[in-house]
């Protein structure tokens, strides 16, 4: 049987009235190509289910026939709330400013996280996706990050989009508070971290770069 990877999206649309947010593309379209090509099972979910929303600006440059396969299944995502984590093999965050806002508060999004790290499964993120990273809390007290070495959209880079004063918090520092070890590249480069079975990427840039290396570890 093909393994299944579990990858959740976020459906927050707007950081203000003025600035709409959603998905970043990219950063479900590559690793999802990346994962089926390889043989694996990719399902969907976000907090709302159903149709997620895009970030416009991840938009920009993209052929309408480019990623078709990927754009469909994100026009009718599974509800969070319906996910049975024991059924899925690895679980996969792609970013988007979104996921800033309804990531790190959902309770069942921390449930499946502290089921993944516990039964020793894949854990990746990319970009804005370790925003879910910083509520799950394991059973013997500890953050889920703590102590880990990992990567994510990195407090200068949040800065240069000129959004950092809207954000409910700055990655980076949330997770350093955390205890997370976080390595940081030149912004907007291609970086990923790796430490067991957790795998993150730094930016939209990096995203491929994340899906090869937790295809590498659910191959093991």
């Amino acid at each position: 049987m093909a393994k299944k990877i579990l990858t959740v999206v976020t459906t927050a649309d707007k950081i203000t009235d003025d600035y709409k947010t959603g998905l970043w593309l990219s950063e479900f379209a590559e690793p999802y190509e990346e994962f089926t090509s390889n043989g694996y099972e990719v399902t969907a979910a976000s907090p709302k289910g159903g149709n997620v929303p895009l970030d416009p600006n991840s938009l920009e440059g993209v052929n309408e026939d480019q990623w078709q396969e990927a754009r469909q299944i994100l026009k009718q995502t599974v509800h969070l709330d319906e996910v049975i984590g024991e059924e899925y093999d690895g679980i996969f965050l792609p970013g988007g400013h979104g996921t800033m806002f309804d990531f790190p508060d959902n309770k069942k999004l921390q449930e499946l996280l502290v089921h993944f790290a516990e039964s020793d499964k894949a854990i990746g993120a990319v970009c804005h996706g370790p925003a879910g990273l910083v509520g799950p809390v394991l059973s013997n007290g500890k953050p889920l990050v703590e102590g880990k070495r990992l990567t994510g959209f990195t407090d200068e880079e949040e800065v240069d989009t000129k959004l950092d004063q809207y954000m409910p918090f700055l990655l980076e520092s949330k997770l350093v508070d955390l205890g997370a070890e976080f390595i940081r590249a030149p912004k907007f480069t291609d970086h990923t971290e790796v430490d067991g079975k957790l795998v993150t990427g730094q930016n939209p840039q990096s995203s491929v770069n994340t899906a090869k290396e937790f295809v590498k570890i659910l191959s093991k």
